[in-house]
């Protein structure tokens, strides 16, 4: 029965390790000849982050999917399009997440609106306390 489960495990990481072990994109580790275009290429992969990793753009990241995802950078700037076409194409596979730098949108809004409704929170019952011990004669 162990035998079982060790070759039932076995057989499940078979899929990441092929994964993993597959060469990396031609412009992956490979920067672009000319160098204004490796520039925006650059610039744009430090805004946009590494999926596997989460706290790394994919222009520091050594994941296998940055590196995927720099090739697609890189391949699509020398192609001609410009990087903002490239950054619009990236969140539209990948979602709002992939950028360092959200767009309020209807499923990020939230995210613009909660920290300000908090703030705003705080300082009304900041004022309220202090109101309220002001009128007391406490202070």
């Amino acid at each position: 029965m162990r035998w079982l489960i060790a070759f039932l495990f076995a057989m499940q990481a078979i899929p990441a390790l092929a994964q993993d072990a597959l060469p990396p994109a031609p412009y992956a580790y490979k920067q672009l000849d000319d160098p204004a275009l490796e520039a925006k290429a650059t610039a744009l992969m430090e805004t946009l982050r590494c999926l596997r990793c989460q706290s790394q753009s994919i222009n520091d990241s050594d994941a296998p999917m940055a590196g995927d995802m720099r090739h697609q950078v890189r391949s699509r700037i020398l192609a001609g399009e410009d990087p903002e076409d490239v950054r619009v194409w990236l969140i539209e596979r990948y979602g709002d997440y992939v950028s360092y730098q959200p767009e309020v949108s209807s499923t990020t809004w939230p995210l613009f609106a909660v920290p300000i409704a908090l703030i705003l929170l705080a300082l009304l019952v900041l004022f309220g306390r202090l109101g309220r011990r002001h009128k007391n004669g406490d202070a």
